[in-house]
């Protein structure tokens, strides 16, 4: 009895001392586990800083500088986890201590001259250069990058591109310092992707030269506006312009909400949208206009205007043009955010990748050592093929990039369905990709130091703001329908959208695939190109056959949303592919070639696995997609020796990963908690 006291004393004093409990000779350990770094046993089989420039593409010295003023500032809450240094939001913060975390963030950088050029340069170098920074922002902090998003991207890009020079000279320069704080209001309770059907109006009175602003029900209210409920000064309003009793259509306005001691302006009531699943470091929020009064030259008028008189005047008579050009700053947004799903998505490899390069489980014989996670078949198709679409739509993200860049009136069109169709793969892959890492990570990657699982609150947002995924594809499948019709009407080729291969000879399909025919690139891009055109045939046929029931060419888009979104996927899926097989054409034979063939060919079979259409529509036998199939693991096995060296070719800092992704005994040892 008194032993047994005597050692709950002891063991008692051990933990509110928090002292290691004394070496015990009864007890003897097994075998105790040890952290190996995986560079120490995995060779790099090409250069590493080669595959960088092809995945990032562009300003890879202003990515790194960036890197290093966000790590060594303590304003990004730097901590020390097993003998390195990680940063990363803390979200154990309230949503208003969060929110005032973001604001001391911008402002620090914009002392350093972050946001130089991004408004008042011109130019693809300077908007290439704004884009990267916005990259790393946006893998440090989602928060961050959106509600940056909202005033440079969103704000900054409609006065810019919807103004004109009066509204430059007054709105830019401020803006780009960051003196004024601007919000984008085009959401509403009511209509957020239907943004035809927004209920705000706008009036001109022509005895005063002012518009009214009115919201006149609660499903008029602006809703979700980034910036709105505690910091931003002005927004821009999208709202319905009534011009003598005459509706003319969306237009836009800036309009004041606060004063510049944050005072809420008269006629206007704005409230917090409240505490959210993540992004708690934006302060979304509600506004409703109660006869708010603006100058006329706060219309944006680049496409329209109104005289002093009450004249609408506008170049652009057609309608539906119109409403276009006025919804041209989306595709800012839809670029950004499909390029930040995929770099989100690389985060979440590497850490899950390394992990399963140190962390051992069960041992194959009753002594035997444990076994690497990554060494486990099922554990490479798990990560493995997620880790080749990163590699493919990283190729994608970068032409995208480019073709918005170099955008001309021209290009437009086919910017708008690009971004509108990797903005939606890239997200839903994203959303997958994350969820597969944080359970290939078991346990730890539920903790949020660990990045991981808190990205999926953080990132799940993407599939719904700047257009529904679903409504997006949608759309997608409705200009290829548009497309379709015209070339058979007027008898002419296919031209644009990667659309060429509609005027080639069907491509036929071997009875018998091998190995060296699934690998093939000339065999992947003739399958999916035979998807896509069959897709577009059958939903030009259902859409057509539907109208001849008497259904209108609406309800009939509505009533074949099944093979919209088949053909919505086959569209994006080829267009990555033939990017990817552009990017290996351009190198030469060399080892970094070899292994970016292993990774084409791994997204290509894993894509049509994973996608019913080829066995359904009969572009595959049976055994045909089982040979496709049965490729996988084979893949997965030959990419396995690779898989440090293509997570490190991320260029992502030991920093912005998170302290499992390295010696994760040391991070959860005793000492590091004291």
């Amino acid at each position: 009895m008194d032993h047994r006291v005597s050692r709950r004393t002891e063991i008692l004093t051990n933990h509110l001392l928090r002292r290691a409990p004394p070496h015990s000779s009864v007890i003897q350990p097994h075998r105790c586990l040890s952290y190996s770094p995986p560079e120490l046993s995995n060779e790099f089989a090409f250069d590493l800083r080669e595959m960088r420039r092809l995945m990032d593409g562009h300003n890879l010295e202003d990515r790194d500088w960036l890197f290093s003023v966000i790590v060594q500032s303590a304003l990004f809450n730097r901590r020390e986890r097993g003998g390195r240094i990680f940063v990363c939001p803390d979200y154990n913060q309230s949503m208003e201590q969060q929110r005032e975390a973001t604001l001391r963030r911008i402002e620090y950088l914009v002392e350093r001259g972050v946001f130089r050029g991004w408004l008042t340069g011109d130019g693809p170098e300077e908007e290439l250069r704004k884009l990267a920074l916005h990259e790393v922002i946006g893998m440090y902090d989602h928060s961050l990058a959106v509600k940056l998003g909202v005033h440079y991207f969103l704000w900054g890009g409609a006065v810019k591109f919807l103004g004109t020079k009066r509204h430059h000279d007054k709105w830019l320069s401020a803006t780009e310092n960051y003196d004024m704080k601007g919000c984008f209001a085009m959401s509403e309770l009511g209509h957020g992707s239907n943004v035809r059907g927004i209920e705000t109006i706008t009036t001109y009175d022509s005895n005063t030269g002012e518009f009214v602003v009115n919201t006149p029900c609660e499903s008029g209210q602006k809703y979700w506006i980034g910036g709105a409920a505690n910091h931003a000064t002005h927004t821009i309003v999208f709202s319905q312009l009534y011009i003598n009793g005459s509706n003319q259509g969306v237009h836009a306005f800036i309009a004041q909400i606060r004063d510049s001691d944050g005072n809420i302006c008269p006629n206007i009531r704005i409230a917090d949208c409240g505490h959210k699943i993540g992004l708690n470091g934006v302060d979304n929020g509600r506004i409703w206009f109660d006869n708010v009064r603006i100058p006329r030259e706060n219309l944006l008028n680049s496409v329209a205007d109104v005289s002093p008189t009450g004249q609408y005047l506008s170049a652009i008579k057609n309608v539906d043009q119109r409403f276009a050009a006025f919804l041209a700053p989306l595709t800012s947004g839809r670029v950004t955010i499909a390029v930040s799903a995929v770099y989100m998505s690389k985060i979440s490899l590497a850490i899950a990748i390394r992990y399963a390069l140190s962390r051992r489980a069960f041992s194959m014989t009753p002594d035997g050592p444990e076994v690497l996670l990554l060494d486990y078949p099922s554990h490479q198709r798990r990560l493995l093929p997620l880790l080749a679409k990163v590699y493919a739509m990283s190729f994608s993200a970068n032409d995208l990039k480019m073709m918005y860049v170099k955008r001309t009136p021209k290009s437009n069109k086919a910017i708008h369905i690009i971004s509108s169709a990797y903005k939606a793969t890239f997200t839903w892959n994203n959303m997958r990709t994350l969820q597969e890492c944080r359970e290939a990570c078991g346990g730890q990657g539920v903790k949020s130091e660990n990045r991981v699982g808190q990205f999926m609150g953080e990132f799940d947002v993407q599939s719904t703001f700047e257009g529904d995924n679903n409504v997006l594809m949608q759309q997608i499948s409705k200009a290829l329908f548009a497309e379709y019709v015209t070339c058979h009407k007027q008898n002419k080729p296919f031209s644009g959208l990667g659309l060429e291969h509609m005027n080639k000879p069907l491509p036929a399909i071997p009875s018998h695939l091998t190995t060296p025919t699934i690998r093939s690139s000339e065999f992947q891009i003739d399958l999916f190109h035979l998807r896509e055109r069959d897709l577009l045939r059958r939903f030009a046929e259902e859409v057509v056959e539907y109208q001849a029931r008497g259904e209108s060419k609406e309800s009939a888009f509505i009533l074949s949303y099944q093979l919209a979104e088949d053909l919505g996927r086959a569209f994006s899926e080829r267009a990555i592919l033939k990017t990817f097989i552009d990017v290996e054409s351009t190198l030469p034979a060399c080892s970094l070639k070899n292994v970016l063939g292993l990774l084409r060919s791994l997204y290509a079979v894993i894509s049509v696995d994973e996608d019913a259409s080829f066995l359904r529509y009969g572009y595959l036998s049976k055994e045909n997609a089982y040979a496709v199939r049965k490729e996988v693991p084979k893949l997965c096995a030959e990419l396995r020796p690779h898989a440090l060296a293509l997570v490190s070719s991320f260029g992502i800092p030991d920093a912005f990963l998170s302290p499992i992704a390295y010696n994760w005994l040391d991070s959860n040892s005793w000492s590091s908690q004291l």
